[in-house]
């Protein structure tokens, strides 16, 4: 089969990562580049060993050699260009957060219907091996009935003065929108559904270079799953980690306990039998991206729908709208 022409909408750090996990699938994709920055958009295509470059995101949406776009903007302009590319016939990769607010997804979703074309949301977490390992552990019963589930995602790790995602009016939200959705579809995505869920955040900081940062950079889920489990996900960019970046998260059972590295380096398994220890369960495509992609073409040569759907992606959404519905309240929400 001839290969997917995909353009890349934007040429900021998040393109580059999606081109380095690329470079190896040039049997099913070749990339192309397009940025409102000309000579950025030839400068990606030379380091990455793209096939064009284009002046601006409409040249490439005109452009009949273009079958798919990966949508690499900043989040407040996803919805626009989401829907002028379905509008030209392309295939839609958007990156996440998809879209600011939840009625956005049902535009896009009915813009899906009239194209006729597919649109997965780039959650490449959902497609990393720990993820998929995870789910495979849950679902057989190696721990048992789940009793609790503790995810932590903390580092000291502020954005820079200049990164767009400072803004919250083209980041669509805060820091724990911004990044904490990714976890929120971890905790979600494991088997079991999120019923009630309650957010709690801690007061800005007081003093050094957070103080009185409306931005706040830490965020405390607390929630409860249909089977009765109940969860906790701790979410901080101003807490200093363990050795730089180390994050154990735990899945406690009844008939034991799954430990694991949230970045997917190791999954220690403590159940009914003899520890099982599993170092980098995934170290070739660690991040997942290859497998999203796969997903991806797989979708727009089948006709399928994509794992990371649009209805997938809305259900990630509500649970980030019912957190942040119960920061200041005192009663737990439901999706």
């Amino acid at each position: 089969m001839k290969p997917i022409y995909l353009a890349f909408l934007g040429c900021g750090y998040i393109t580059q990562v999606h081109s380095r996990h690329l470079h190896k699938m040039r049997g099913d994709i070749v990339c192309s580049y397009a940025s409102r920055d000309p000579a950025r958009a030839a400068e990606y295509q030379l380091r990455f060993g793209g096939v064009g470059h284009y002046a601006g995101y409409d040249e490439a949406l005109r452009d009949p050699l273009v079958d798919a776009v990966v949508v690499a903007v900043p989040t407040r302009y996803h919805l626009e260009l989401a829907l002028q590319a379905l509008e030209m016939g392309k295939h839609v990769l958007v990156e996440k957060p998809a879209f600011p607010l939840l009625d956005d997804y049902q535009t896009v979703i009915e813009a899906r219907a009239r194209a006729g074309r597919v649109v997965l949301v780039g959650e490449n977490d959902h497609y990393k091996p720990l993820r998929v390992e995870l789910r495979r552990l849950l679902a057989s019963g190696v721990i048992g009935e789940l009793v609790f589930a503790h995810f932590v995602t903390i580092m000291k790790k502020p954005k820079s003065a200049d990164d767009w995602r400072n803004d919250e009016e083209m980041a669509g939200g805060d820091a724990f929108f911004e990044e904490g959705i990714h976890w929120l579809h971890m905790a979600g995505s494991l088997g079991p559904e999120i019923r009630t869920i309650h957010g709690y955040r801690p007061l800005p900081s007081k003093k050094g270079p957070l103080q009185g940062d409306a931005r706040r950079k830490s965020m405390l889920v607390a929630f409860q799953y249909d089977n009765g489990a109940a969860g906790a996900l701790y979410y901080s960019r101003e807490i200093p980690s363990l050795l730089r970046g180390l994050r154990l998260s735990r899945l406690f059972g009844r008939e034991g306990i799954i430990t694991f590295e949230s970045n997917g380096m190791f999954i220690l398994v403590r159940g009914g039998h003899l520890p099982r220890f599993s170092l980098l369960p995934g170290f070739r495509d660690i991040r997942g991206y290859r497998a999203m992609y796969r997903d991806f073409v797989s979708a727009i040569r089948n006709e399928h729908t994509p794992e990371m759907s649009l209805e997938r992606a809305r259900e990630d959404h509500r649970l980030m709208d019912a957190v942040y519905a119960t920061v200041d309240s005192m009663e737990p929400a439901r999706p």
